[in-house]
């Protein structure tokens, strides 16, 4: 075993895009961790989804042993994801490192969540290497690039490192940066077992194997762990470190990055950033930081076919396996049938997993509108969680209504700054401050309602800045707001599905817009439908779909008109019949199409 020392455990933290998973492959095969015939693009990234999209989506760790000035060390990089849905698994990976190298691409700059994940770093008290990457580019800036690392984290100008992760350049300075820098692990002299869960994943045949940083003692191979969230008692089946494969050991100590296998089934047993210790000698405090991860957006999805219910309730728990932070329950909707109401971390993590679904199980299904977690409180003081719009109280029993704030960063050039003011705005926004990083790149802060930027904000912002803005953001608390529920009627029957917790201010807009959506969806039938948007027993908008009608006078040549009146007549009565007995049905499209209605 190599001694304390000689381990370096870091991470490397970035906006999306700007080339950390292809620095990672540069690491990588300058140290030998991979072979040339393993190595391709996004080594570490190994869903087809996330190389096609060029975004992590789970983080991955893996140990390297490169020989720096004649000594070999050992440098476990844990990834993390880069998207603000993700912000959780990042804190935790970042808990378990001592340094991090903050990745800045050379044509873009410093922009939101590069910012947000450094402040994570230096709450953790991490050495930080500042690192411009893709100076290879024609369009690069380093010097501009350079100003904003400095006025950012206050360093000088020598200590910033030059790469391009896509072609090699800097590498060796960079690892060496590593040993110099970034401080090995430090023995707080604890030897009762003390390790931090950072990751976790799902094999379908030794269950569900934890990826764990070892603060204090050691662990070896069949001793009793507890673990300290759930109080749960499980063996260590097997132990060792994280290579490109699992690579066993007889024990594994304070300072090392490794895995556990417990034989675990479930995954919700095994929670990030919960601490396990020993059930025989157990340590007393667990690890800070740790928190539940709690789902910001809710929607259900619903079989296409409802015979395949029972197949996509078994592809849901298959895919919870790797995805604890997914979350589902049961519900039933008049105009769907049987589903499930889930629960996703963001916008991003939801079209993950619908894609998930249908590449991975072949499940195709219907999404209804997302939304966020209201507080409703009644006339009697009670508070009730409202995670569907069905679950507001009806009528005088409800009191008001909060909702979620988040506090958003915006990092823009400045002549965005109106067009992304009037968009805030308009999502009901409140700005709160202004900074100018440097003459060309402008912060701007917002405290806005989560509801407003589940729908289509982030691609709103992206259209009117031209690609130049990015955003991230923060959870606030909640504010009391004059939320009501709008329902849509097709011909007098509510589509529950449709069904949405809007402001006042929106509801007649949102309603208009969604009635005359539908009229373009919905197909004609023999009779009048009328599309209405409600709020209680009030219309506030409406439009009528005629009647389609068949040409019951076709047979009628020549004759008198009398004829042709009798049959017309005759249709007449028939179509009232119809109406009272008619049922609309509701295209797969009209459900996608609230998504799109600003389109």
């Amino acid at each position: 075993m190599q001694p304390m020392e000689n381990i370096r455990n870091f991470c490397i933290i970035a906006h999306i895009d700007h080339g950390k998973s292809t620095l990672a492959d540069r690491l990588l095969q300058q140290t030998n961790a991979v072979s040339d015939r393993e190595l391709q693009d996004q080594t570490l990234d190994d869903m087809d989804l996330e190389r096609e999209r060029g975004i992590t989506i789970k983080s991955h760790a893996i140990q390297m042993n490169p020989k720096i000035e004649g000594k070999e060390y050992i440098f476990n990089l844990i990834d993390t994801p880069g998207h603000v849905d993700f912000s959780y698994e990042v804190s935790r990976s970042i808990a378990a490192c001592e340094g991090v190298l903050l990745l800045v691409d050379a044509t873009q700059g410093i922009q939101a969540q590069t910012i947000s994940n450094l402040y994570l770093a230096l709450e953790n008290d991490l050495e930080v290497i500042p690192v411009v990457n893709k100076v290879d580019m024609p369009n690069a800036d380093i010097e501009d690039v350079q100003d904003q690392i400095i006025d950012l984290i206050g360093c000088e100008r020598e200590e910033i490192l030059s790469a391009s992760g896509k072609t090699g350049e800097g590498v060796p300075e960079i690892l060496k940066a590593i040993v110099e820098r970034i401080p090995a692990p430090s023995n707080s002299g604890g030897t009762k077992l003390k390790a931090l869960i950072f990751d976790s994943v799902y094999n379908s045949y030794r269950g569900v194997v934890a990826y764990v940083r070892i603060m204090e003692g050691s662990l070896k191979k069949s001793d009793k762990i507890r673990f300290m969230a759930t109080g749960n008692d499980y063996d260590a089946n097997e132990v060792g470190i994280l290579k490109m494969d699992y690579e066993p050991r007889a024990n594994i100590g304070a300072g090392d990055v490794g895995y556990i296998v417990t034989g675990i089934k479930d995954s919700k047993e095994i929670k990030v950033g919960d601490t396990i210790t020993l059930a025989t000698d157990p340590c007393e405090q667990r690890i800070d930081g740790f928190e539940d991860v709690k789902p910001m957006v809710f929607a259900g999805l619903y079989p296409i076919d409802t015979d395949e219910y029972e197949d996509l309730r078994e592809s849901l728990e298959k895919l919870q396996l790797n995805d604890a932070s997914l979350t589902f329950e049961p519900e039933t909707s008049l105009a769907l049938g049987f589903g499930f109401r889930c629960g996703f971390l963001g916008l991003l993590h939801l079209e993950i997993v619908q894609e998930r679904l249908e590449r991975e199980f072949d499940m195709a299904v219907i999404t209804t509108v997302p939304n966020v977690s209201y507080y409703a409180y009644t006339t009697r003081g009670e508070k009730i969680l409202v995670n569907n719009p069905s679950d507001l109280p009806q009528g005088t029993s409800l009191d008001y209504v909060e909702e979620p704030l988040i506090t958003a960063q915006i990092i823009t050039k400045p002549d965005y700054i109106g067009p992304i003011m009037n968009l805030c705005i308009e999502k009901r926004g409140r700005m709160t401050g202004q900074n100018y990083l440097t003459p060309e790149r402008v912060e701007m802060s917002f405290e806005l309602p989560l509801a407003e930027i589940v729908f289509d904000f982030y691609d709103r912002l992206k259209s009117i800045s031209r690609g130049y803005a990015s955003f991230d953001y923060q959870l606030g608390g909640y504010n009391r707001g004059d939320l009501v529920k709008l329902d849509i009627l097709l011909n007098g029957e509510k589509v529950d599905a449709l069904s949405s917790l809007i402001h006042r201010s929106k509801a007649y807009e949102f309603g208009k817009k969604l009635c005359a959506k539908l009229k373009e969806l919905v197909p004609r039938q023999q009779f009048v439908i009328a599309i209405q948007a409600a709020i209680g027993a009030k219309i506030i908008a409406r439009e009528t779909i005629s009647a389609m009608r068949k040409d019951v006078t076709a047979k009628c040549y020549g004759g008198d008109i009398t004829r042709k009146r009798k049959l017309l007549e005759k249709q007449k009565k028939g179509k009232k019949k119809m109406r009272q007995v008619g049922r609309v049905e509701v295209p797969q499209q009209a459900f996608m199409a609230v998504l799109k209605l600003n389109d």
